[in-house]
């Protein structure tokens, strides 16, 4: 598996686009790895201290988890190092997607990120430059439909992603109107984990569980572990934290959800960021889902939460571990060997896999049928690992191993 990800890691990306905003200091970068089935797909972050590095490794994360997710196409990513609290963030990106426009149309498509929203950023601010969808260029480089079918297709994609759950089971409140984005990304991170033990033995029932940021990610999955009898025993954000070593009972973890201020935690009781990091890690726990932002978690917190009972994380964020590697550092083989890890590229598919699904000729629009699809999607992977590795150590180098034999 070594030599494959060297050489996959090795292998320089086949287009890199610099952009220099004229207007503030903003920088961005779209890098395709490769046109794998002619297009290349990856959603936009920002933020402010970003690098074309780090799109890089993005972009290469990306075509791994489209041998999970599908469509089998290439990985990439886009980047803008800039504050997204700054208020000229809409003129940044109105002038990046104007620039980007010309792959958008051919042969990249893209969605929201990390700062960047899908449906109130994204969809709007490509249309204006001219994009039928943030994902036409998939449908134009990749399937290449006819004119009348690339219009139903993007048509069905549109409503599907944009889709307000109905199903009481599938939001935490029908009265706010979260759509299948909000929540589809958080939903794959804890069905990860329910499929995991249906699979290599045990429930998520009664299982402590501890979640890494409160995001738009973090946040969904604590709801739905929640949700599946997992108790939540601490949870950890930007702005502080919660410890309830009991459990917190779904009812609170809903009301957590709901009362978010955007992607931040908000509770009367919120115990400070310092203290938090202090304790959080030695809870007892068996369930990990690390949610927040990339290259955060370390090897003392890891070693922490082992010696506490822990048995599988589901990685929320892309590359969630403290390695400067672009996949598989020390301590994600650290980790890896001593226990149950399920890699981003299965846990967080979710957002790739409705896009996938959405691009197929005519699907159901359903709450279910569509968490159904990504769950079956995150379901066959972990059941493919499990065929290969009846170990519940080595998932993810195996996962690796899969995957890369696809690429190479």
């Amino acid at each position: 598996m070594k030599e494959l990800l060297q050489k996959y890691e090795a292998k320089e990306p086949e287009i890199i686009f610099n952009w220099k905003d004229p207007e503030t200091d903003a920088e961005g970068w779209t890098v395709i790895n490769s046109l794998r089935g002619g297009a290349a797909g990856g959603g936009t972050r920002m933020r402010e201290g970003l690098d074309m590095n780090e799109v890089l490794s993005l972009a290469k994360t990306m075509e791994v988890k489209f041998t999970v997710s599908g469509p089998p196409i290439g990985g990439a990513k886009s980047g803008i190092n800039f504050d997204p609290k700054d208020p000229r963030k809409k003129g940044v990106l109105e002038r990046w997607y104007k620039a980007v426009s010309p792959l958008l149309k051919s042969y990249y498509g893209t969605g929201g990120d990390l700062n960047v929203d899908e449906i109130h950023e994204v969809i709007p601010i490509t249309e204006e430059s001219g994009v039928w969808h943030p994902q036409e260029g998939v449908f134009e480089g990749h399937f290449k439909p006819t004119q009348a079918d690339k219009i139903n297709r993007i048509g069905q994609l549109r409503q599907g992603v944009i889709k307000v759950i109905e199903n009481p089971n599938f939001s935490p409140s029908v009265d706010r109107k979260y759509t299948v984005a909000d929540m589809i990304t958080g939903f794959g991170v804890a069905e990860a984990v329910k499929q995991y033990y249906a699979i290599y033995g045990g429930s998520v029932k009664g299982k402590k569980a501890i979640v890494q940021g409160f995001g738009n990610v973090g946040s969904a999955a604590a709801f739905y572990l929640s949700q599946m009898g997992a108790k939540i025993v601490g949870i950890i954000d930007r702005a502080g934290g919660l410890i309830n070593e009991d459990g917190f009972t779904f009812e609170e973890i809903t009301e957590l959800f709901l009362n978010k201020d955007g992607n931040t935690l908000v509770a009367d009781n919120l115990i400070p960021f310092e203290e938090m990091n202090r304790r959080i890690w030695s809870l007892e726990t068996e369930i990990f889902a690390p949610c927040a932002a990339s290259r955060l978690v370390t090897l003392h917190q890891i070693d922490e939460m082992i010696d506490t009972g822990l048995e599988v994380i589901s990685c929320g964020a892309n590359v969630p571990f403290a390695d400067k590697e672009i996949f598989f550092g020390s301590i994600m083989e650290h980790t890896d060997y001593r226990v149950s890890l399920i890699p981003d590229f299965i846990s967080n598919c979710g957002m790739a896999r409705v896009f996938a699904y959405f691009m197929e000729r005519k699907v159901q629009v359903t709450d279910e049928a569509i968490f159904n699809d990504t769950s079956e999607t995150i379901r066959k992977a972990i059941q493919n690992v499990y065929n290969k590795n009846q170990s519940k150590t080595g998932i993810s180098e195996t996962a690796f191993e899969i995957a890369l034999t696809q690429l190479i």
